[in-house]
Parts: C-alpha cells; structure tokens; sequence
C-alpha cells in the first residue's frame, strides 16, 4: 500500500470532480478524522490514517484490501470508479437525477435511463456531466453520465437515453467475486 503520485492523484481527482466538483476536499478534510486515498494492486483505497497506521503492521503480499475502495486504475492508467465509493459521492454529488420507480430495476440491472424512467433532474446539468442517481425516495442507485442537459431532456423523446450507466448497486451481486 502506497501513496498515489503526482499523476495518479491528478488522474482520480479528475474523475471525481466531476461527480462532486469541488467537494473534494471534504472528503479529505472530515470533522472525524483525516482520510486518505492509497494504491493497493491498482485500486484505490479511502482509508482513515488511524487505521492506515494499523494496517501498517500487515505484510502487503498478505493484506487484501483495507478502508473503502473508490475505484481502480486500468491498465491505460485511467481511473474507474466503483459503486463502492457512492455512499461518499452521494452526499456531495452537484447533479442529481431521480428515477421514477418502475425506472429503479432498470438501472440497477445495469440499463441506462431513458427519458420515460425520468423522474426529476437538477437544473443546469450539462451534457456529459457525471450525475449520481437516486429513487424518488432520495436512495442512491449509482452513478452515470448525463446524456442531455437539463433543456434537451424537456423536448426529447420518451425512448431517447439521459443518462449513461456507470455503476449502480446492482453491481454487489452481479459483480461480487470481483469487487473488494
């Protein structure tokens, strides 16, 4: 387990501002604690030091994963964030899209959102944006990217796509053996 370098961290920070923008420094700077992100066999972990400094004493061959992992690095060296890392892009997130409910099974079988299981969007969202989407309920599914801005979803279609899938929570089962 190590510290990310000058260009890994670039790499992940990018892809996560554009999910919660500038609230990166939130995640870093908790009211509990000091967090960090470290590399462990191309993933990234969100771990508190406390347990950092523990983890310390486990061989790296040995240790299999350790805090939260956010995502992994490819093996072009680009960063993919996991469904893992939604319970803290969910509080953050600037654009938010919500599905109506017969919409929910949809997205968490691993389906994009099609205007007609659109339930609500938040205004000013661009195209292209990464978006965390929620039920109706304000439960979060996963996250996507928009596929229209907020102006074109009013005039589209109600079998034109909104949001691209890039995770959602279905994920824990389907992809279970893989996740870690």
């Amino acid at each position: 387990m190590r510290p990310l370098t000058e260009d890994e961290t670039k790499t992940m920070f990018e892809k996560l501002s554009k999910y919660i923008g500038e609230n990166i420094k939130l995640l870093v700077d908790r009211p509990d604690g000091t967090y960090c992100f470290r590399l462990h066999n191309d993933r990234v972990y969100y771990i508190s030091e406390k347990i950092l400094k523990l983890a310390t004493n486990i061989s790296r061959d040995k240790l299999v994963s350790v805090g939260t992992c956010f995502g992994k690095f490819t093996k072009t060296q680009k960063f993919r964030l996991h469904i893992t890392a939604l319970d803290f892009l969910a509080p953050y997130a600037k654009f938010k899209v919500w599905v109506k409910p017969g919409a929910e099974q949809s997205f968490v079988y691993g389906n994009h959102v099609l205007k007609a299981g659109l339930g609500r969007i938040t205004e000013n969202t661009a195209q292209y944006q990464g978006v965390v989407v929620y039920s109706m309920a304000d439960v979060p599914l996963g996250f996507g990217v928009a596929a229209k801005s907020t102006q074109e979803c009013r005039r589209v279609d109600p079998i034109s796509i909104v949001v691209f899938h890039q995770a959602d929570i279905g994920e824990y089962i389907r992809s279970e053996d893989t996740l870690t």
